[in-house]
Formats: C-alpha cells, structure tokens, sequence
C-alpha cells in the first residue's frame, strides 16, 4: 500500500530508503485467511510493527486530516485484535481486523509516513539484525515518552484509540496510553529490551550516531531529537 522500498546499505549497515510513486501497486489484494499460519511471535512483531506506523503517522509533525482517519482506525483494530490473534491463530476476525488494520498503517506511509521510533529501529536492524517489528517495538514506548510533552492533545487521542478512558488535563490521558500500550506489547510473546538480543551497552552511542542520519523520518517527528536524545532513547530501551 506504500511507495517505499527499504534495502540495506552494506557499506555503511544502514538501511536505506528508496520512494517512489511507481512502486505503488495498481491492486494490493489483502486476504487474512493467508495470515492465519503465521506463528505467535511473528504476529506479535508484525502487529506492533503496524501498529507503530498508525501511531507515527497520526502523531507526526507532517499529519494529514485525511490519514488520521486510517490512522486511528488502525490503532483501535490492531491494539483490539493483536492478542487474540496470537492466542488463536485461526480466529478469523482477529486476523481480518488486523490485515485491515496493517492496510490502513500501510496507507498512511505514502502521504505522511513514520517518525523517530522507525528511525531508531533502522540501525538495530541494519547491524544486530533485530527484525524490523521487533526493533520498533523496543523503542516504541521509550520514544513516545520522549514526545509527549510535544503533542500531548495527539497521543491523547492515540490513548483513547487504544482503550484508555477519556481524563484532563490532556497529558494525563496521553502518559495512560503508553501505559496500556506497555500492558499490551508485556502479553506478547516477543522480547522487550535491546540487551535480549545481545546488543552491547558500548554499541548504543554508535547505533545514535547512526540513527542521526535517517533525516528522512526524524523530520516527521513531532519533537526535535538530538543524537544526545537519541543515546538516552537507547539507554532506556537497553
């Protein structure tokens, strides 16, 4: 459903993106009955991966009116439907609302795209090779912490998506969603720190520096990140 094609660049292990409007499909034909052999951990990795592009894409500082429709939709279907698809594999309307759910996270990368959480992740893949839904999934909550304070009336909205009860002021209801969103990735059967995967301490200000490079999506971001940011991100995510 995107113009994106992601390689890596072996020179320099980094991925790379490559955009282009002739890398849209003219059909994508989506069938959930195709996902139902998908193991619980892939699931689990795939899901919080779409998930992620729903959240970035809804908070971001490029949002489009028209995409936060897809993007919030996809946050409610992938946050509602993740567990028991993992639990069940051939639950056929859990994995439905979750193939519609990725579509719509697929949708929003032509027009607005991701942001920070996918910027980070791209170096962990790109030299542990730590698979992509994974790598975003680590990072994901330790960055939007780190964004709250700079959209807190977005990821308020992101909270009520993902099941949290409507409070004031605003950046309460926005600190909950990460909460319940902690609760949700802590039932999936998929590690949660970077150190899981054998990354050494000493590799994270190298995996900053080199997240600092992908100006592509850091841009999206709705809080300017620094590579001093992007070093504590990883800390915490470590």
């Amino acid at each position: 459903m995107s113009p994106n094609a992601i390689l890596l660049d072996e020179s320099c292990q980094l991925k790379r993106g490559v955009i282009s409007p002739h890398l849209v499909p003219d059909v994508a034909c989506v069938d959930p009955l195709l996902t139902c052999s998908v193991p619980p951990a892939t699931t689990a990795a795939t899901g919080l991966d779409a998930l992620t592009h729903c959240i970035e894409a809804y908070a971001n500082r490029h949002a489009h009116p028209m995409i936060d429709l897809f993007a919030l939709e996809g946050i409610r279907l992938i946050s509602g439907n993740l567990l028991a698809a993992i639990a069940d594999g051939n639950d056929q309307i859990a994995r439905a609302n979750l193939a519609l759910g990725s579509l719509y996270g697929g949708l929003c990368l032509g027009p607005v795209n991701t942001a920070a959480v996918h910027a980070l992740a791209y170096p962990l893949g790109s030299e542990f090779h730590i698979a992509h839904g994974i790598s975003n999934a680590v990072l994901l909550p330790h960055v939007l912490r780190f964004n709250l304070s700079a959209a807190p009336e977005r990821y308020a909205a992101i909270a009520e998506a993902l099941g949290v009860s409507p409070s004031t002021p605003l950046a309460i209801t926005a600190e909950r969603g990460v909460e319940q969103l902690v609760k949700l990735m802590a039932q999936c059967p998929i590690p949660l720190r970077i150190s899981d995967f054998g990354v050494p301490k000493e590799a994270l200000p190298r995996l900053a520096k080199s997240a600092m490079t992908v100006t592509r999506l850091l841009k999206n971001n709705p809080r300017i990140l620094t590579e001093a940011d992007a070093l504590h991100i990883y800390n915490a995510a470590w």
